[in-house]
């Protein structure tokens, strides 16, 4: 578990790694690194599987969808800047089809509003942003990872990964 921690931090471009259950584990844990809970509102897109929805209410928060991009099915980052109030505690993006969402985007438009990026489609995946690199789970506040046997990177039966800069939240 140890060296497959070290490989995924090193894949994504993040300081921390920790291993868990399961993809869906991950998000859930993000929030709860977070303190995020009772009444507190959470920001995402509805075009993703239930699993991001469903670890929102779980940890007792409102989930509050907003549209995607047609053309990347991606979070529509100034639906989601519009959708903050003050109980939003964090926006959770979707990457989907190995396409990563426009974090950097959602982190001009939010600059101190966590983002839990459920990069659980997308792990190895890179995006350009502002001219340099960057890797799935490697700009967001807590990156997520799934490793269901359906998912990019596979494993036999389940398994799932959260990544962060932030020796903290780690």
């Amino acid at each position: 578990v140890a060296a497959l921690e070290a490989s995924v931090a090193a894949l994504s471009g993040t300081k921390h790694a920790i291993g868990c259950a399961n993809g869906t584990d991950a998000i859930l844990l993000a929030m709860r690194a977070l303190d995020i809970g009772a009444g507190d509102e959470v920001v995402t897109s509805p075009f993703t599987f239930f699993a991001t929805a469903g670890t929102i209410h779980n940890v007792g928060a409102k989930p509050v969808f907003v549209d995607i991009d047609p053309a990347t099915y991606n979070i529509r980052p100034d639906l989601a800047h519009a959708a903050v109030t003050n109980r939003t505690k964090a926006v959770i993006p979707v990457d989907l089809f190995g396409q990563m969402a426009p974090i950097e985007e959602i982190r001009r438009l939010l600059p101190s509003m966590p983002i839990i990026e459920d990069a659980a489609q997308s792990i190895g995946a890179r995006r350009k942003i502002d001219g340099t690199w960057r890797m799935a789970g490697e700009a967001a506040t807590i990156g997520t990872f799934s490793f269901f046997p359906s998912k990019n990177l596979g494993g036999y039966g389940d398994g799932g990964m959260i990544v962060t800069q932030d020796e903290a939240i780690a």
